[in-house]
Order: C-alpha cells, then sequence, then structure tokens
C-alpha cells in the first residue's frame, strides 16, 4: 500500500512545527546578539513568539514584538528593511535545503490574553463558571 505524501489535515504538519520553531530560535539568537549590520535594529530588545511556515516551507512568517511593546511599526519597518541579511543568517545556522522568505506581523497573543483574563474578571462570567 502507498503512503499518502501529502498532507491534508487542518493545521499544521509536524515538519513546518518542527521548522518555525527552528527559525524561531534561530532568529532569537541573531536579534539577541545584534548580528545584523543595523545599529537601529540592534539597539531594539524584539521578541519572537511564534514563527509559522508555509506547507512547501519556503515562506516563514515571523511574529515578533518589542520589548515592552513601544515602537511596533518601527519593529516592522527595520525588520522587513533588514529582510534579506536576517534570511541570510538564519538560513546558515539551518540545514534546509532551502532558506525561507522571511515576513514579520505583530504579535497579538499578549493583547488576547489580556482581553480573556478581563472577560473572566466580569461577575456575569464568574458566575457562570462557579455553577
Amino acid at each position: 500500500m502507498s503512503r499518502n505524501r501529502t498532507y491534508e489535515g487542518g493545521g499544521p504538519s509536524q515538519r513546518q512545527l518542527r521548522v518555525g520553531e527552528l527559525i524561531r530560535r534561530a532568529l532569537s539568537e541573531v536579534l539577541a546578539r545584534g548580528d545584523v549590520h543595523d545599529p537601529d535594529l540592534n539597539r531594539m530588545s524584539i521578541t519572537v513568539g511564534e514563527v509559522r511556515t508555509s506547507p512547501d516551507l519556503k515562506i516563514a512568517t515571523a511574529y515578533v514584538l518589542p520589548l515592552g511593546g513601544k515602537g511596533q511599526e518601527d519593529v516592522l519597518k527595520l525588520l522587513s528593511r533588514n529582510k534579506a541579511e536576517l534570511r541570510r543568517v538564519v538560513a546558515s545556522k539551518l540545514a534546509l535545503k532551502f532558506a525561507p522568505d522571511l515576513r514579520f506581523q505583530l504579535d497579538e497573543t499578549f493583547d488576547r490574553l489580556d482581553d480573556t483574563r478581563r472577560m473572566f474578571e466580569q461577575d456575569a462570567v464568574r458566575r457562570d463558571i462557579e455553577d
């Protein structure tokens, strides 16, 4: 019986998750160590919360947030401006066949977490949970 080589599940495959985590670690290390030749980018502390890859692993979307949440638009501009160098440095740290194209978006996980906490603090919601 032949194996089905295509992934048709609803979420990312194990390979996408594994490669995304490798890229996240490498990107975090590069940004923390200041391996980029842009002094503006090296001055900022940037958290890489998650990296999601496309099914063919050629596009990697990194969800980033500056420390303290200030200057979010500046961070996206700086990362986009240095995208080629970041791609080269990350690719040199990983053993992938193709270096993925890096894309950057703001990580809104913490905002959603705060909204969830506020929702659970409401009396009506607390009453429903306790019953």
